[in-house]
């Protein structure tokens, strides 16, 4: 298995503090935020690579923190050749990017690089492993405000994805979906064929709309929680919850 880090967005939200580092690397409890994802990942036993998805004008920033990174699975670094907002790949394009480049014809876990993750990273590969099926990874929430800011699934009673909409106005239930993502190796050449047909390359979630009517998708209820540093608001939020 590979585990795909999605770390080339310009996070543009959260200027001016990625305006010359990549969110990724911001600091959280004295740690860059990707350090925690990796620390997840480590726990897997079947990864036996961590690539990490950068832009081009982060690119080095990301070589000067493989030197100091602690990890026991090797971790490589991709430079997608994005230089801008405007140009970026987009995190399903990324993905696409990575499938390409590196010739995976293998399962992969694929998270975003902005998660701060409190739920065991394990318990999601064994509920994937368990399921034999793409699998996402979801939390109820109560704030119908909340829920439109991400991608809302509404399951059966196996927790198998019935439909999916990313961020909508009037969620149709309370499973948000953030991005951690575990994918079966039959499906690594759909990604190509949704980039073909001309589908947004931009949120994840919206691969995932696109793939539960093709084939089955899980959802895995987080036993804990996921956050999403989006904003400045959300990562000084993050820093006084780990303060506390």
């Amino acid at each position: 298995m590979k585990a795909i880090i999605l770390a080339a967005g310009y996070a543009t939200r959260m200027y001016p503090l990625t305006q010359s580092r990549p969110k990724a690397l911001l600091p959280l409890g004295g740690r860059p935020i990707i350090d925690y994802i990796i620390d997840q990942i480590n726990t897997l036993p079947e990864v036996n690579e961590i690539i990490v998805v950068s832009n081009h004008k982060f690119f080095l920033h990301f070589e000067a923190w493989l030197k100091s990174v602690k990890t026991v699975i090797p971790v490589s670094l991709l430079d997608d050749g994005s230089i801008c907002e405007e140009d970026r790949l987009g995190a399903i394009g990324d993905i696409d990017f990575t499938l390409q480049i590196k010739k995976i014809s293998e399962d992969i876990v694929v998270i975003a690089g902005d998660n701060f993750q409190t739920y065991p990273l394990l318990e999601q590969y064994e509920f994937f492993m368990e399921k034999k099926s793409d699998t996402v990874c979801a939390l109820r929430l109560s704030d119908r405000k909340q829920l439109s800011q991400f991608a809302v699934a509404t399951l059966d009673q196996d927790n198998k994805v019935l439909s999916l909409i990313e961020k909508p106005a009037d969620p149709p239930s309370d499973v948000a979906i953030f991005a951690t993502y575990f994918y079966r190796k039959e499906t690594l050449p759909l990604f190509d064929a949704y980039i073909k047909e001309g589908q947004t390359p931009d949120a994840p979630g919206y691969f995932i709309q696109w793939l539960y009517e093709k084939k089955d998708v899980y959802a895995y209820i987080m036993n804990g929680e996921c956050y999403d540093i989006g904003t400045i608001e959300a990562y000084e939020d993050m820093q006084r919850r780990l303060i506390d």
